[in-house]
């Protein structure tokens, strides 16, 4: 699905190998991707030095070797600080071990207003600062010049249940001010955007997530996250993971603004048509007419042909085409050698 989806740029592995050993999980997982998508990848579920050293093992396999690997990183490594103001030891470990072999390492912080973090935003903004940058400049003093980027989720504890769900005016707000932070030490950001905290493709869903995506988008975030899952991250839905690549185009589109110069004014094409004519038969209108945003899910048909289709919509819709995508598009695999050599990389780790 994601190899497919031109509004993916990058992958993150969803779904848990809970089927393979502990000690190789990430790694079977780095295989499977590597098998499906040629996007680069990136996991936040290596978490020791020993998973980062055969992560890299297998990404220099792809590429060629460590040099080739330091110039083009398939991979990248993001990692979650523990708040309040806390690290984990073996992602440290892990990002040290990505940084010392070149590969892009971030770190996320999730702190949670009330519980990991003061009620306040402005309060909850400097916990989680302060365990991004501690992990960052750790990153920069062992391995001066490492590619790193600022990643966030902060939210706000449920009042009722205590729990995180994702999706509320905190979310939207930390989306925009993270991006300010970020841009301060002159660092991407990797915003969490998506994860909506509703239980299905539905209204609530839509509306998490078109404020999560466009607040990070209008401060300039370089890197959005979660598309596709629901319930705060617990659910991976495929219908809801085109829904969201709906979300994201009419964002993109949205920010793009509007040009304005002597082609785009059209004064002479305006001057042409005339008072009551039409602009349908205009060499201008061809030329540009592209340009204009075209939904996928979103429906503009007619009540009519609304109610003919047997009152079918953008969920309906996007179930269809992802029983399509998973029937029809093929991915390119890695040669068959490399596949046995990856497979034995992790053969080699489960026999010790």
């Amino acid at each position: 699905m994601a190899d497919y989806l031109p509004q993916i740029a990058f992958y993150w592995p969803i779904v848990a190998a809970q089927d393979c050993p502990p000690e190789t999980r990430s790694l079977h997982e780095l295989e499977a991707a590597w098998n499906n998508t040629t996007k680069h990848i990136q996991t936040e579920c290596v978490i020791t030095a020993r998973e980062a050293e055969v992560a890299i093992e297998m990404a220099a396999a792809i590429v060629g070797g460590r040099d080739e690997l330091r110039k083009r990183p398939i991979l990248s490594i993001m990692q979650c600080t523990i708040s309040p103001l806390g690290q984990d030891g073996g992602s440290l470990e892990a990002a040290l071990v990505a940084a010392q072999a070149g590969l892009p390492v971030g770190f996320m912080t999730m702190a949670s207003c009330c519980s990991t973090a003061p009620a306040t935003l402005a309060g909850n903004l400097v916990v989680g600062n302060a365990e991004v940058i501690a992990a960052s400049a750790l990153i920069e003093l062992a391995y001066p010049g490492t590619p790193i980027f600022y990643a966030a989720a902060q939210t706000a504890m449920d009042l009722r249940t205590g729990g995180y769900t994702g999706g509320e005016p905190e979310d939207y707000l930390f989306g925009a001010a993270t991006n300010q932070l970020a841009d301060f030490y002159r660092i991407p950001l990797s915003m969490s955007a998506f994860a909506t905290g509703a239980k299905e493709p539905d209204w609530q869903a839509a509306l998490d997530n078109a404020f999560a995506g466009l607040m990070p988008v209008l401060s300039g975030a370089d890197m959005l996250t979660g598309a596709g899952l629901l319930y705060g991250s617990h659910i991976l839905s495929y219908e809801q993971l085109l829904m969201d690549c709906e979300i994201y185009d009419v964002i993109q589109a949205t920010v793009q603004g509007i040009e304005v110069n002597e082609e785009t004014l059209a004064l002479d094409v305006i001057k042409s048509v005339g008072v009551r004519g039409h602009y349908l038969d205009q060499k201008h209108t061809l030329k540009h007419m592209k340009e204009r945003w075209v939904p996928s899910l979103v429906d503009r048909r007619s009540y009519s042909a609304w109610e003919e289709d047997g009152r079918r919509g953008a969920r309906e819709w996007a179930h269809e085409k992802a029983r399509w995508i998973l029937s029809n598009h093929h991915s390119q695999p890695l040669e068959p050698k490399l596949q046995q050599e990856l497979s034995n990389i992790i053969a080699a780790v489960e026999k010790r």
